[in-house]
Order: structure tokens, then C-alpha cells, then sequence
């Protein structure tokens, strides 16, 4: 063979392979062991096909635990004694690793009746792990019901440790050793598979991106990052699936329950001509981690792989992005920066749209609402920049970046009927099943008998395991199932009673051992009272200007220190991209931001209980009129002088209480408005009295919320129009109608549920599609039984439940009908 003189391996692997061979060593073993091992992978692939390796040099070399530069070394040396065509193939094979080549074979390649089976699939590897790569499950499913491989051979090629790709590979192994016909079940089941989405740019730039793209996304969702900071779990260890419902309005009578895969089927769609799929369901019903639990399912190649590109983002994130933003900075600068090609990959991208997706979490904590006229603002130009705003509703609306899949979720309120107009879908979250309650608290708690105790008290205690169909409170109980095992005065009956259970929890933890007697005590509030002061004045004035990530700035403002943050209720803020300082807080759970704002409105020494209106009136509509805007100061009269203290309030500087409620957002007012409720109500008063310095100031506080809530019980009750002559009336519930009777239900006031229902003169009650489950029918049937007379309740369209059924049974004898 001719001498050659060139250094790169690739410049002339015909005239001088052996020698190149030698010659790049190092810079063979740097290419190998640098990279990936699905690109070390590969390359065994095509030398196994090509008969360069036996399948003895082949398991020696993908031993499990071993360095990736240590299996490189062994392949060269093993490769070298092959001659100069063994060393011809190692080149080629890492030139196409390196280029990541992503072309489907053609169909036909290997002979599904192919008298040795065996021998196919060692020829063909490289195509049949390309057909294989994401659909393994289905044909261990097949193979399993045919007795081909055992439930034990299963679970091992399942391990989470491996990627999709490598389970392919170790399917075809097994298939390789076994003689009972597996081989050409393989050969027969992969020519029926679809052929493999091309990747339809020769730029390398887009390969390494996307890899870099899954990697990243892949890190941030490998752990569970709702609702608590303070502990790291495995996604894969404690997800359950959550009921996710395609209503009926939408997609024929009933509603049809749907798999996280049929979230962008064509049968769900409502407008084929729009891209943005919408999620929506009540706070703690876990929408984000089933973004999350879709994220690591793309990353790890195990589903919507028709997806080359996923760009995660928050929208709580996105409103503290300051300055005109473009398509190219958010996904660049804000997601995942291409380390190459930047260019290309934005060309490829622009190009092939159907190949993307972007999902947003929380529109609901976005500040801004997507009307007809915040619409009407079109920007087209994905390189020219624009306000945050503007880029949402036009990326939403398909104005930029058409074809482009966009999944949003939300709190229903949030979304208007401005936003539905743009809708793909409308999908409805439920949360927990009655099952997947069971199946959550199993996968928490794998001690002996722990979960069975749980699981015992939750069908023993009918309305906390109403609350548990969310997953915030399933999460709550599995963090408290000591003191809720061990407790004698009863289980936790409304949604302050949970919230109440976990900030003792919190604070019995943050304390020395014996710090505080058992139990939400007096004493163990007293002792923290100016930190949770402190975070309720947080909270509260990040409810008023829709802010829910704080700044060091921020938390200096409200007094906020590292003792207060060592509690646990704040933990860091979510980002993909690194925060040049400290990073910044958000608290546990919107839930937990609404529960503080609501606990520094009953203790704060700065608030006036006329303030509290704002919470059960709402503020008044733009440009009202002078009348209007008095009108909540002349429904609710409070105690003498009170009047005085009101005109002084007015006077207030703008970013004081009663500003930021002015400011809040009316679904944030709703659930502070319950909250409070739940802390005034007579079980709660003696601990919150033992906090506060003013008796008087408490009650007055307790006075004014319940005339706010007795005011706009009547007003909506008497905005329910007359009934026809000689017909009963029939209505179907307004919006505001649930929350009024949570709230009622929350302050346990028999005397007060008791007018309200009188107020409710009505034959027949319509609450379909009001999102009520077991909880809400807790309040309905606190309500309801005091109704005079017989009453015809409708619940279709709902998630009502056994669980649903057994709290409305106080109420049953005044139901006509059901």
C-alpha cells in the first residue's frame, strides 16, 4: 500500500487505512470517548453488521460500568488486529456517528422470512434499531403474550437507564441468543412499522442540537419540581397518571378520557387550522408535572417523537423577561443555546415548524389577558423583536411560527373566550382517580403497611379523601401521614384545615426536636408569627402585581430573611437558563402564595377590615362610573368609625393592601377569599386570637368578611332571573357560584349557610360543566340541605365520583331529583 502523509483519517481511508489507523490513535480514542455513547453504539452496530466484529468481541466491549475512553481503546486494539479493512470500516463507521445520520434504511433490506433469522438481524442492525427506536414497548407486549420472552426479560430491557435506542439493541441481542422464533417475530413485526421520520437537513449543527436540545430538557424533568424544593424525586418513581378528559362540547356527547399520547391526535381537535392545544384544569390538579412527566417522555425517545424539537417554557418565567424579545432569542437565549450552526438550525426550524413544539405552563399567572384587542396586534417577522406579550398571543394565534405545535395550560378562568377562537383542542384535567389516589400514596410511602394506613384513614374519612383527587393535597397527606396517623381530633374536612396541617408540619420540621408541643398549637404559630407575617406580605404583594418569582430585592423589601426562606415554604424558581445572582424564589404552590396573602390579611397589624371587601366584591370594571365605583363601600357598613378609616385608606400610597387587592387577579382574590375564610371560621378562632395582640381587630376582621360574603351571596342570588308563570325555575349555576358556596363551606357558619340558602329559590339547579368534584360537593350539600324546598340538582359533565356521591348525602333529602 502507498505511504501516505496526510494526519486526517478520513482525507484517505482507501490508499493507507492501517497506517491513518495508527497514525489518529489518540484522536480516534478522543472522538470515541468524548462523544455519546449512542454514537459509541453506533459504531458497533455497523461493524457487528459487517461481520468486522464477532459477537464475542461485541459483548466484551459494551460491558455495563466501564469509561467510555477505556471501551474505545479496547475497540481500536480489537479493530487493528482485524487487517486493513477491518480498520477501513472503524473509519467509515465513526464518520457516519459523527455526521449522526438519521436517514431510514429502505424498506425491504432484510428478508422477514429469512431462513436464518439470526443472522438477518446481525446484517440489518443498524436499520432495525433505526425501526425499533420508540416502539420496543409495543413489540415486548406482542413477544410477551406469544410466551417468546418471559415478564423477566421484559423488566430488564425496560430499566429506565436505558435509552430508547438501547433498548432496541437489547431486544435484538436477546433475540440473538434465544432460538424459539424470537428472531423472526422481530423480522416480520419491524418490516410492519412505520419507516422512521427523516431529519430532512444534511447540517450536522441541527443533528448536535437536537441532541443537546434532549439532554437539556431531559435534566430539568428527570425530577419532580412541583410543589416541594426540599426533597429530590425521580419522576419515573412517583408519577400517576391524572384523568385527562376531551369535554363534551368539544368532542361529541359525554366526555372521552384520553392517554398523555392522545394529546395532539386528530381526534381531539376542535379547529383543524389552529396549532395550540390547551390544557386546563382547578390549581394543584398537576398540569405541570404532566408537562414535565411529556418532556422526559420526548427526551427519552419514548413517545411524540414526531417532535424533533420540544422548547419548554414557564409562563411565570416569561413575564420577568424585560425588553423586546424575537422567536430566535426566546428559544435560543431562554431554552437551549446551539453551540454551532446557529443559523441552520433557526433555518431548519423555520423551515420544517411541524417538527416543533413549544409548551407553556401556567397561562394563568401571565399578567397579561388575551383579549380581542391584545390580539389585533400582529407581528409576523420571527427575527424582529417584540414585547413578551405580543409574541405569546401571536405565537398562540399562529401569526409566527405556523405548524408549529403549542400546548398551554391554565387555570379555567384564565382563559377567554377570545383565546378558545385559536384552540386546537380544549382538554380538561381532573386530577387523581379515585384508583390513582391509591396508586400515588403506594409509590410514596414503599415502607411496610405505611401506604395501607393511608390508604385505610383516606376511605375512613370521607372528606379528606375528597380533597385527595387533587394531587396538592395527595402530596400533603403523603407529607403529613405521621401527624395524620397519629392524630385523635379528627381528619382535616376543608381546605384550610389541610393548609394549616402543613405549615405545622413545616414548622415542627424547620425547629429543634421538642421545640413545640404536637399539634398546630398556639404556641408553635406564636413563636413563628413574625416570619410567616413576613412571607405573607410577600405573597400578598406578589398576588398584586401578578408576580410569583421574587428577587433578592424583592424579599429584602418585605422582610423577608434567610430564616424566614429556611422554612421551606420558598424555594428556587425553575429556569433554564442560569441567574447571574442568587437565584430567585417562587413559593411551594400558587395555593401556598394565596394561603399566606390570606393568613397576613387576619393577622396583619397594617390591615383595615374594610379592605377585606375587595376580596368577595372585585374590583370595579375599567372607566365605571363614580356610582360604581362607591358602591362597595355602600353594600358593606362596617362598625362605627370605620367609615373614617375608609376615606384615610383612600389616601394610601400605591403599593399598599389595599392596592395590590385592588390589583389581584379575580381567580387569585377567589382562592385568598376562601382561604381567609377558612382561618376566620369559629374551629380556627382561639389558635389565630392566641397570635393576634387585638381581640377587637379580629373580630371586626371576622365581622366584615362575613357581611362581604353574606352581600355577595344575595347579589348573585338575585341576579338569577324570575321563573316563567307557572313553571319553576330552572338556572344553571353563574361562575362566581361555586366559589361563594366553597367559601361558605370553608367559614362553617350554620346560620349563614342557612340564609343563603333561602336566598335560593330555584326548582332546578344546573352545575354541568362546572368542574365540581368530591370537594366542591362537600360545599354544595353544606349549602343545599338547608334549602325549603325540593330542588332538582344536575351535575353531568363533572368528575362527582363515589366519593362525590357520599358527600352530597346530606343533602339528598331535599333533591327531587340527581
Amino acid at each position: 500500500m502507498q505511504e501516505c502523509t496526510q494526519e486526517c483519517p478520513q482525507e484517505c481511508p482507501q490508499e493507507c487505512p492501517q497506517e491513518a489507523f495508527r497514525a489518529q490513535r489518540s484522536r480516534l480514542v478522543g472522538l470515541l470517548g468524548a462523544g455519546s455513547q449512542e454514537g459509541f453504539e453506533q459504531v458497533l452496530d455497523r461493524l457487528l453488521a459487517h461481520d468486522v466484529l464477532s459477537w464475542e468481541d461485541y459483548e466484551g466491549l459494551r460491558g455495563p460500568g466501564q469509561p467510555l475512553s477505556h471501551a474505545a481503546r479496547r475497540l481500536l486494539d480489537t479493530v487493528g488486529s482485524k487487517g486493513a479493512w477491518g480498520c477501513e470500516q472503524l473509519l467509515a463507521a465513526v464518520r457516519e456517528a459523527q455526521a449522526d445520520g438519521r436517514a431510514p434504511e429502505p424498506r425491504g433490506r432484510w428478508d422477514p422470512r429469512a431462513p436464518q433469522p439470526a443472522r438477518e438481524l446481525r446484517c440489518h442492525r443498524p436499520a432495525l434499531v433505526r425501526r425499533l427506536h420508540g416502539h420496543v414497548e409495543g413489540a415486548l407486549d406482542l413477544a410477551q403474550a406469544r410466551g417468546l420472552v418471559s415478564p423477566y426479560e421484559c423488566d430488564e430491557i425496560r430499566l429506565p437507564i436505558f435509552t430508547a435506542a438501547q433498548r432496541a439493541r437489547r431486544l435484538l441481542d436477546l433475540a440473538a441468543v434465544k432460538a424459539n422464533g424470537l428472531a423472526a417475530f422481530l423480522l416480520q413485526h419491524a418490516e410492519a412499522l412505520p419507516a422512521p421520520l427523516a431529519l430532512s437537513v444534511e447540517d450536522a449543527a441541527c443533528q448536535k442540537f437536537t441532541a443537546k436540545l434532549r439532554s437539556t430538557v431531559s435534566a430539568q424533568a428527570r425530577f419532580l419540581s412541583s410543589y416541594d424544593g426540599a426533597e429530590s424525586l425521580c419522576l419515573e418513581d412517583v408519577y400517576t397518571e391524572t384523568a385527562l378528559e376531551l369535554g363534551a362540547e368539544a368532542g361529541g356527547p359525554g366526555a372521552a378520557t384520553l392517554g398523555l399520547e392522545a394529546l395532539f391526535s386528530a381526534g381531539a381537535s376542535r379547529n383543524a387550522d389552529a396549532d395550540t392545544v390547551l390544557v386546563v384544569g382547578e390549581a394543584g390538579s398537576g398540569k405541570t408535572t404532566l408537562l414535565q412527566r411529556l418532556h422526559l417522555l420526548w427526551a427519552s425517545g419514548r413517545a411524540f417523537r414526531e417532535f424533533l424539537l420540544v422548547f419548554p417554557f414557564s409562563c411565570r418565567q416569561l413575564q420577568r423577561l424585560a425588553g423586546p424579545l424575537s422567536v430566535r432569542a426566546l428559544l435560543f437565549e431562554h431554552c437551549c443555546w446551539p453551540d454551532l450552526g446557529r443559523q441552520a438550525v433557526f433555518q431548519f426550524l423555520l423551515a420544517h415548524p411541524h417538527r416543533v413544539l413549544l409548551t407553556f405552563d401556567g397561562f394563568d399567572e401571565f399578567p397579561h389577558r388575551f383579549t380581542d384587542e391584545a390580539a389585533a396586534e400582529r407581528h409576523c417577522s420571527p427575527t424582529d423583536p417584540t414585547s413578551v406579550q405580543s409574541l405569546l398571543f401571536n405565537l398562540l394565534q399562529g401569526n409566527l411560527l405556523k405548524d408549529a405545535r403549542k400546548l398551554l395550560t391554565s387555570r379555567p378562568d384564565a382563559v377567554s373566550a377570545a383565546l378558545r377562537r385559536h384552540l386546537r383542542a380544549e382538554l380538561l384535567l381532573r386530577g387523581f382517580s379515585e384508583d390513582g389516589i391509591e396508586r400515588y400514596l403506594r409509590k410514596r410511602h414503599r415502607e411496610p403497611g405505611v401506604a395501607d394506613r393511608l390508604v385505610r384513614l383516606l376511605r375512613a374519612a370521607s372528606a379528606l379523601h375528597g380533597l385527595c383527587h387533587r394531587p396538592v393535597f395527595a402530596w400533603m397527606v403523603s407529607k403529613c401521614h405521621r401527624e395524620l396517623l397519629l392524630q385523635a381530633g379528627g381528619s382535616p374536612r376543608t381546605t384550610t384545615d389541610m393548609y394549616l396541617l402543613i405549615l405545622q408540619h413545616f414548622l415542627l420540621r424547620a425547629g429543634p426536636p421538642d421545640a413545640a408541643p404536637h399539634g398546630p398549637g398556639p404556641g408553635l404559630l406564636r413563636a413563628r408569627l413574625p416570619a410567616l407575617l413576613h412571607l405573607g406580605r410577600l405573597a400578598l404583594r406578589g398576588l398584586g402585581a401578578s408576580c410569583y418569582v421574587f428577587s433578592a430585592a424583592q424579599l429584602q423589601a418585605a422582610g423577608v430573611d434567610g430564616a424566614d426562606v429556611s422554612l421551606g415554604f420558598l424555594v428556587p424558581a425553575k429556569s433554564s437558563v442560569a441567574p447571574a445572582g442568587p437565584p430567585p424564589l417562587e413559593f411551594l404552590h400558587i395555593t401556598f402564595q394565596c394561603f399566606f396573602a390570606a393568613f397576613y390579611l387576619v393577622l396583619g397589624a397594617d390591615v383595615r377590615p374594610s379592605w377585606l371587601r375587595h376580596l368577595f366584591n372585585g374590583r370595579p370594571p375599567t372607566g365605571s362610573s363614580l356610582l360604581a365605583r362607591l358602591l362597595p363601600a355602600l353594600c358593606v357598613r362596617g362598625p362605627p368609625g370605620e367609615e373614617e378609616e375608609e376615606e384615610e385608606g383612600e389616601e394610601e400610597e400605591e403599593g399598599g393592601v389595599e392596592a395590590w387587592l385592588r390589583r389581584a387577579e379575580p381567580h387569585n382574590l377567589q382562592m385568598t377569599a376562601a382561604f381567609l375564610a377558612g382561618l376566620l371560621s369559629g374551629e380556627h378562632r382561639g389558635l389565630l386570637a392566641a397570635c393576634q395582640a387585638s381581640q377587637k381587630a379580629l373580630l371586626r376582621r371576622r365581622a366584615c368578611a362575613r357581611r362581604c360574603l353574606a352581600r355577595s351571596l344575595r347579589r348573585h342570588f338575585c341576579a338569577i332571573p324570575p321563573a316563567l308563570p307557572g313553571e319553576a325555575k330552572s338556572v344553571h349555576a353563574l361562575p362566581g357560584f361555586l366559589w361563594l358556596v366553597r367559601s361558605l363551606h370553608e367559614l362553617r357558619e350554620e346560620r349563614l349557610a342557612r340564609r343563603a340558602a333561602r336566598g335560593l329559590d330555584v326548582g332546578h339547579l344546573k352545575l354541568t360543566f362546572c368542574g365540581v368534584g368530591p370537594a366542591e360537593c362537600a360545599a354544595l350539600a353544606f349549602v343545599l340541605r338547608h334549602l325549603r324546598r325540593p330542588v332538582a340538582l344536575q351535575l353531568d359533565h363533572n368528575a362527582v365520583g363515589d366519593v362525590g356521591v357520599e358527600q352530597l348525602l346530606p343533602c339528598l333529602a331535599v333533591c327531587k331529583a340527581l
